[in-house]
């Protein structure tokens, strides 16, 4: 598991490679991650927006910017918790992904929550040794 923890918002991602929906022989590598998104500060926040970059085995980079996660906006009191999965697919077996949730306390003040870099890997990727 990945986390992060900023002024006192802690993300923990979980990816996973999924078989299911992929095709390997077509270039189709499908990933999901659960995200846990939890308030260990003392204020409420609701997360406004979402702002992820993605980058490909190849190094191809693709950003995406959405107003909050799976279509929601979450409030979290203090030492609440909100969970959620979503997916991501990549035409390479392996990639990366990063970035940030922009929260916006009770008092009106807003700031970015960083979601720590993790790896997307497809167990059947062959590995190269140098």
């Amino acid at each position: 598991m990945y986390k992060a923890t900023t002024q006192g918002i802690r993300v923990c991602v979980e990816p996973r490679f999924v078989e299911e929906e992929s095709q390997p022989d077509r270039g189709k590598y499908f990933f999901a991650y659960t995200v846990e998104i939890t308030n260990m500060s003392t204020e409420r926040v609701q997360l406004r927006s979402r702002h992820w970059r993605i980058i490909d085995g190849e190094g191809r980079v693709q950003e995406v910017k959405g107003a909050g996660v799976v279509g929601e906006q979450p409030v979290l009191d203090p030492g609440e918790t909100f969970t959620y999965t979503s997916g991501c697919p990549l035409t390479t077996p392996d990639g990366t992904m990063q970035g940030t949730y922009t929260m916006e306390s009770a008092s009106g003040g807003a700031f970015l929550a960083d979601i720590p870099a993790f790896s997307l890997d497809c167990p059947f990727k062959k590995r190269v040794l140098h």
